[in-house]
């Protein structure tokens, strides 16, 4: 078994409110979910109106097949998020 997590934190540029902040992750979270079939949520800065950090995960039962779902969810957010991405990194993990 192997546990991948992606965290990537971005700078929301231009927001002024914990509502706008939200609406982005929450859009956000929904597309990597639909599409890479991932668990999602905010995991730091949650009062900050600029900075947001989503941290992703999924189980498998083969490391490159993890590292290449997380890959691409973050190759997904470069292209389709428009706000600044500053920081991401993928951690694989087995218990074993």
């Amino acid at each position: 078994m192997v546990i991948g997590v992606l965290r990537v934190e971005f700078t929301l540029h231009g927001n002024a409110s914990l509502k706008g902040k939200r609406s982005v992750a929450q859009s956000l979270k929904r597309k990597m979910r639909n599409k890479f079939n991932v668990s999602v949520a905010e995991v730091e800065s949650q009062e900050s109106h600029t900075r947001l950090v989503l941290a992703a995960s999924t189980v498998g039962n083969e490391w490159k097949h993890v590292e290449s779902r997380l890959t691409k969810c973050l190759n997904m957010l470069e292209a389709a998020a428009p706000e600044e991405i500053t920081d991401s990194s993928i951690e694989l993990f087995s218990p074993e």
